[in-house]
């Protein structure tokens, strides 16, 4: 009988340390599991924070460096809105980016320019994404601030050589423009009429330099885009019409011209990053930055 109850207390006692173990096993597993947990939720909230695109990879584009401004910033505000996605862009010139958007170098070619017919047989396609003004300048102090197209032609082709002969002081009229191939230099010699009929005293490579070299030369006159504007040079009237949003859009200011991001066949054909970049332009954030950096969105 002893003998038994001996048996029985060890049967119970084995039971209760069994019992003990099991339920350390399971405090051990939630303390495991709740850690997990946490950590799998910080995870999840990360991902979400950072790039929910689902976008990866690269833009490359090349062309107009009157184009640098928009297509920096706009490079920038893609790229923050989709991290996965590396936009790199070349300023080169119109022409020479249109060639290298033909030979499949890069998938978009910057134009300040409308696009040649050369170019659109070979299958480029021109999409607007905003207009721009070419405001004609001269250095800061010069007493001649308005200018007909008709006399701004003369000068270009060397037929009017001295400020005095339009009311200003006894100088030479010293004509700065472009290379050739740049969209501006295009653009401007196109809008007036004049191509390859210009004399030119310098032939510069970018608008900056353009714009620095009149600033720096008395007498001297030139032509860049409006949106690169500062105090050191004077913006010319034409034709008694201030360059502007209001004048460019109601038609009055007649130097404008297209940018253009053209791509080989249609955006629809292109990967999705570069029909997702042409989607961001058309929103209205796009449209804001394209009027931050003093462009007029395309109507």
């Amino acid at each position: 009988m002893k003998r038994n109850r001996k048996k029985l207390l060890g049967i119970t006692l084995a039971t209760v340390l069994s019992l003990s173990t099991l339920v350390g096993c399971g405090n051990k597993n939630a303390e495991n599991t709740t850690p997990a947990g946490d950590t799998t939720t910080t995870e999840t909230t990360d991902t979400t924070k950072t790039d929910d695109s689902g976008l990866s990879g690269s833009i490359t584009m090349a062309g107009s460096t009157s184009m640098e401004k928009f297509a920096t910033a706009l490079a920038e505000a893609f790229m923050g809105k989709n991290s996965g996605v590396t936009v790199n862009a070349e300023y080169i010139g119109s022409s020479a980016g249109i060639e290298s958007l033909i030979a499949g170098n890069v998938e978009i070619g910057n134009a300040s320019r409308e696009l040649k017919d050369t170019e659109v047989s070979a299958g480029a396609v021109a999409n607007i994404v905003a207009t721009d003004g070419i405001a004609v300048i001269t250095d800061a102090n010069n007493k001649v601030t308005d200018i007909t197209t008709a006399d701004l032609t003369k000068i270009y082709k060397g037929e009017v050589k001295n400020w005095s002969e339009l009311g200003g002081d006894n100088m030479p009229i010293i004509v700065i423009g472009r290379e050739a191939g740049s969209g501006t230099r295009g653009a401007f010699e196109e809008l007036l009429g004049i191509e390859d009929q210009c004399a030119y005293a310098n032939e510069l490579d970018s608008t900056g330099a353009v714009l620095a070299k009149v600033a720096s030369t008395r007498g001297a006159i030139g032509y860049v885009s409006l949106d690169v504007l500062d105090d050191t040079v004077i913006a010319m009237n034409l034709d008694g019409v201030t360059p502007s949003e209001d004048t460019i859009k109601s038609g009055e200011y007649t130097l404008s011209r297209p940018f253009i991001m053209a791509t080989m066949g249609e955006i629809s054909a292109q990967p999705k990053e570069v029909q997702a970049l042409f989607d961001f332009i058309k929103s209205e954030e796009g449209k804001a930055l394209i009027e931050s950096v003093g462009l007029f969105t395309a109507e």
